[in-house]
């Protein structure tokens, strides 16, 4: 699952900054924002994505879940890659963003390096541009679709813990509260499910969904709305007490690949011929 990213990456993300005028906070965004001075980036930052996923498959989901973390709180700027200070609890190490797998932090690391070290593009692109550029591309290596990707963005200089409080969506949400908190974002039910769509590469860990296979309610053990058979195999990959750093695919049926299976498991999670 990759661990957690320990080097100083608000020295490997900021410089894009310093050699900016302070009066350059926000543009427009432009598929070819950086044709004159680093025309192959998005070739660059495809073949490291490329190689970490040859690597380990988590870079798919983890860069898709770091981009969604960091563009929630306070727009998509990579104040998620910000490391804490003595005096200042950043963003990263908030307990909603304590699950981030290291391979997601990695991708863009790696990818800003390479990007570094192309003559005339040091210090030229910034770390909220190559994780934008980066999860496209995990989504497009992974089977999904490729699209343009719009650049320009500015690395954000301030992240707090406390401006990631109520910004993630909690896992126990219902439908109506998931609804109104995609609102409050400017997004509708159409979008929400749209960006649901990440999960057909995503993986929950056990003590996420515990009380839905152990501890439903009062009278139910397991929540009716699951397959037994799913259930089942659920209990045996998370079986009581089970370490919570244990994960399971979101989807059992075709996981690595980045396609519509996941929406038609929630359509047919009570066909026990599905988990077949």
């Amino acid at each position: 699952m990759g661990g957690r990213v320990l080097v100083p990456l608000w020295s490997v993300c900021v410089g894009f900054w310093l050699i900016l005028h302070p009066g350059l906070a926000s543009g427009a965004l432009s598929t070819n924002y950086y044709a004159n001075v680093c025309p192959k980036v998005e070739s660059i930052v495809r073949e490291v994505v490329k190689t970490k996923i040859d690597q380990t498959f988590v870079t798919i989901p983890a860069t898709l879940r770091l981009f969604f973390h960091d563009c929630i709180v306070q727009g998509c700027d990579a104040s998620i890659m910000i490391q804490s200070r003595e005096d200042n609890t950043a963003e990263k190490d908030h307990p909603d963003n304590l699950s981030l797998a290291g391979d997601g932090f990695d991708t863009v690391i790696k990818a800003k390096a390479a990007v570094d070290e192309v003559p005339g593009c040091k210090n030229k692109v910034s770390c909220a541009d190559i994780l934008a550029m980066a999860t496209r591309d995990v989504i497009s290596l992974s089977g999904g679709p490729s699209y343009r990707v719009e650049l320009g963005r500015l690395d954000g200089l301030v992240s707090t813990s406390s401006s990631v409080y109520g910004k993630i969506p909690k896992p126990n949400f219902n439908l109506d509260q998931l609804t109104s908190f995609f609102n409050a974002l400017g997004l509708n039910r159409m979008d929400m499910i749209a960006l649901s769509a990440a999960h057909t590469v995503g993986f929950s860990h056990c003590d996420q969904f515990a009380n839905r296979i152990y501890n439903f309610s009062r009278n139910r053990k397991v929540d009716p709305a699951l397959s037994r058979k799913y259930a089942a195999e659920l209990q045996s990959m998370c079986p009581i007490d089970v370490d919570p750093r244990i994960a399971v695919d979101m989807d059992p049926v075709t996981h690595k690949i980045f396609d519509n299976q996941y929406y038609k498991n929630l359509q047919l999670s009570n066909e026990p011929s599905l988990w077949a």
